[in-house]
């Protein structure tokens, strides 16, 4: 089986792309290599995907229309795809709110029209966000919610493409799932994340910046749950012409002050905090029901908070 996953450098895509190889999937793997965060990070990702036989990379813009046709006219065998390429990052999209409808919304697009004209495919699988639920106040966030009132470009973005990938459905028959992924964290992870950024500050002895309150939370996930999310759900393939959506989140709510505790308690050292206003594109809490997954996969998150940010700070003080 061929499989195509967009993003392949980033977080999400290297675990994915990593574990596909190692059942013996044929992975098309496409990637910008973009400079939103390290770039060294990145490729020393991708090293480790070129080391597989079955591992072929193009450096792409998937915005870019004549790319993106030339890949899948290359590649018309593909069956799955895995659409995890996005400009990420909510608090960005206040400086650049341009490269999110470039890359959100646009190559989105470029891969719906080039997606509809493969004769073997069988499931499209994209990545959405639980920003998507914006200014909704009832918690755990369930898909059913109304998700009409998004508070960053990041957000609305995110929005838009799932109401394309909707219309693409139900026009052309593509079979979709959207992924409404909750705070992804782990190793070999994203140096935006907050919790990334706290342990360097905690290593570094510089103050943490937190948002004021005791309400900041957050439904923390781990890499590895979301690998087998995504793969429970590559197996279970939803009728022609439906979009369906999930989310995909641990199940709870857990306090930011109780994340960075853990990473105090790993890394030896004491967090010097300063306290900030939280801004208006960030959301006080996170909590994702995970029921509608459970219901259709069997799939339930199996890493606490602290056994994983264990993972990450293992890995954390290798790389760093």
């Amino acid at each position: 089986m061929v499989i195509l996953v967009t993003g392949t450098a980033g977080f999400i895509g290297f675990h994915l792309t990593k574990k596909l190889l190692k059942q013996g999937y044929q992975v098309i793997g496409v990637d910008s290599i973009n400079d939103y965060y390290d770039t060294n990070l990145k490729q020393a990702r991708l090293n480790q995907l070129q080391k597989h036989a079955k591992f072929h990379f193009f450096k792409y813009d998937i915005a870019d229309q004549e790319a993106v046709r030339s890949l899948f006219k290359r590649f018309s065998d593909i069956e799955i795809i895995i659409h995890l390429a996005a400009q990420a990052g909510v608090r960005f999209s206040l400086e650049n709110p341009y490269a999110y409808i470039h890359v959100n919304i646009d190559g989105h697009l470029n891969i719906l029209e080039q997606a509809r004209c493969l004769s073997h495919l069988k499931h499209l699988i994209f990545a959405s966000s639980s920003s998507v639920y914006g200014l909704n106040q009832t918690l755990p966030f369930k898909e059913e919610d109304a998700v009409n009132m998004p508070s960053s470009v990041y957000a609305a973005s995110k929005r838009s493409a799932e109401l394309l990938s909707f219309t693409y459905s139900h026009i052309y028959g593509l079979r979709q799932t959207g992924l409404r992924l909750f705070t992804v964290y782990g190793p070999w992870g994203r140096p935006d994340m907050a919790y990334f950024k706290f342990a360097k500050a905690i290593m570094s002895g510089k103050p943490i910046e937190i948002y004021e309150g005791d309400g900041l939370a957050r439904d923390f996930t781990y890499i590895d749950d979301v690998i087998d999310a995504i793969l429970c759900i590559m197996k279970n393939i939803p009728d022609a012409g439906t979009s369906q959506t999930f989310n995909i989140g641990n199940n709870r709510s857990e306090s930011v002050r109780y994340l960075i505790q853990l990473l105090e308690e790993q890394l030896g050292k004491k967090a010097i905090l300063h306290f900030k206003p939280r801004p208006v594109t960030d959301l006080e809490k996170t909590w994702a029901s995970i029921d509608a997954i459970h219901a259709k996969t069997g799939w339930t998150p199996k890493t606490d908070l602290s056994e994983g940010i264990g993972a990450f700070v293992e890995w954390f003080k290798a790389y760093i």
